[in-house]
């Protein structure tokens, strides 16, 4: 595919999945909210009311109502909410495409990771979905317990994390096991909460009694969902954050991060219920300071094999022959140097020597999917120049 058609490809499906998010994430934050907000209805309470709340937003009240099971009559307008989730998966998957399958030499495999093909890699990336939807689903309906199944699929994420770690490089790693959350929660949607709604209204259509199990299947699912956004959102801004996916323990890096994403959804959940839990939060503070530690790159050790003074002229024949493919006024293996960073001159290869010295020798997530190849020993003298002082003369 024609490089720039695919960066305005990409662009646009990524904006369409950004808002998408928004409003779906949006929409799921506002009805667990309203969930935990709702009080006991008031005398003038219509049949089968269940709980209602009192809001004011935009300058004039509301009064909101859930009944227990159904209305007794549905109403001529009725909203749904299902098309942001839809949209979103779409989106993200379209986003997916465009990004890393066709582009899969570069961005989903790593050979230094697992030599596959990029019809191999796509096969199990696309595999993967599927699978992490129906183990999902099968466990929701065997285990009764709610406990036993957050375990349960916490131990199966884990898995998945790790598994993914050995078959794709560090960034599509963490995609790939977002894309398996998105898709469970998207799948929710699609083959449950929707079901379920149109099984009550379907119910009320032919004037017989709604049976209110799959209702309380499609809250379950709801609720699962709630729990899922802030982690699938780390994962979203993931690509931003070389220090996670470069390291070596990646896959736990990323596990971490989720979790703490879980528990501060937590708080807020609690909090919407009228308990406000401060140990969450501080918990969750300590834990991302306990990460950011942990994963902070050793200073001083990179390039220390290499001894002796290194000239410029040895590391811009590296950078020449691994850099300049993607980051230069013109390049060859992409439409536009990412982020506007080029290696053309000699200025411009040290004033971003601290960015070498994070993405190319201590994380090692550049070259992406080290498609030009860069070996360990080359990065040893990017190190080892920058050690020295970055010198051009």
């Amino acid at each position: 595919m024609d490089p720039y058609a695919n960066e305005w490809l990409d662009f646009l499906a990524r904006w369409l999945h950004v808002v998408a998010a928004i409003v779906w994430i949006g929409t799921s934050f506002y009805f667990s909210a309203l969930d935990n907000h709702l009080g006991e209805p008031g005398p003038e309470a219509g049949e089968g009311v269940g709980g209602e709340a009192w809001e004011v937003h935009g300058g004039g009240f509301y009064r909101v109502q859930k009944y227990r099971v159904a209305p007794p009559s549905l109403p001529e307008r009725l909203l749904w909410f299902k098309w942001e989730a839809y949209t979103t998966w779409l989106s993200g998957f379209a986003l997916f495409v465009f990004l890393y399958y066709v582009n899969a030499r570069t961005y989903l495999i790593d050979k230094s990771v697992a030599d596959l093909s990029p019809a191999a890699a796509i096969a199990i990336s696309i595999g993967l979905l599927v699978v992490a939807w129906v183990v999902y689903d099968v466990l929701c309906r065997v285990v009764q317990s709610e406990l036993v199944l957050a375990a349960a699929l916490l131990a199966l994420t884990t898995l998945a994390a790790w598994g993914c770690s050995h078959l794709f490089s560090g960034r599509a790693e963490y995609i790939e096991v977002g894309a398996m959350l998105g898709t469970i929660m998207a799948a929710n949607v699609f083959l449950v909460i929707i079901p379920a709604h149109w099984e009550l209204v379907r119910a009320k259509e032919a004037g017989r009694e709604p049976d209110p199990a799959p209702g309380v299947r499609g809250k379950q699912r709801s609720v699962h969902n709630n729990y899922l956004t802030l982690p699938v959102l780390f994962v979203m801004l993931s690509n931003h954050f070389p220090s996670s996916y470069g390291h070596s323990y990646s896959w736990l890096v990323l596990m971490a991060m989720m979790v703490i994403g879980a528990w501060i959804r937590l708080f807020f959940n609690l909090r919407h219920a009228g308990r406000t839990v401060w140990a969450i939060p501080v918990t969750a503070a300590l834990a991302i300071a306990g990460v950011a530690v942990a994963i902070r790159p050793a200073g001083g050790s990179a390039g220390g094999s290499v001894t002796g003074s290194v000239s410029f002229a040895r590391v811009n024949s590296i950078v020449e022959q691994r850099c300049v493919p993607c980051h230069s006024a013109h390049p060859t293996k992409v439409a536009v140097a990412p982020k506007g960073v080029m290696f053309d001159t000699p200025a411009q290869i040290a004033a971003q020597a601290s960015a070498i010295q994070q993405v190319a020798v201590t994380t090692k997530v550049m070259p992406i999917g080290n498609a030009t190849g860069m070996t360990q020993g080359e990065r040893d003298v990017l190190g080892a120049w920058i050690r020295q002082g970055a010198r051009i003369k």
